[in-house]
């Protein structure tokens, strides 16, 4: 499954496919549902291991600093077995699309579908 990148990201090329690789890893290992909340706002609810929220803050500060027309609001709480995290992601209308791509790919990637 590709994933287009837009213009804006500052990311340099060589680094792009381990930030792909570790939004993937995230997406496999926690994302348990994603909502979209109209064209420019998606929320995801991901479970994990104790340590979840720092990963997912610490992803999302760095993505953030290559692509900044994203904002990432992490909102965690200790769950039976670990953390459960709600991440809202929100981005400018111009860039509705790249959302749209990035919320597909967790659908995808959380439920299995790899390629």
């Amino acid at each position: 499954m590709s994933f287009d990148v837009p213009d804006a990201c500052t990311l340099p090329t060589a680094e792009r496919p381990l930030r792909l690789a570790e939004f993937d890893d995230l997406f496999a290992t926690a994302v348990r549902r994603v909502d979209p909340i109209g064209a420019t706002h998606a929320r995801l609810h991901l479970t994990g291991p104790d340590g979840l929220a720092d990963r997912v803050r610490d992803l999302a500060a760095r993505e953030t600093g290559c692509c900044s027309f994203f904002t990432f609001t992490t909102t965690g709480a200790p769950a039976a077995d670990g953390e459960a995290v709600v991440l809202d992601i929100e981005v400018p209308a111009a860039h509705a699309d790249v959302l749209a791509s990035l919320t597909q790919r967790a659908r995808a990637v959380s439920a299995g579908a790899t390629s």
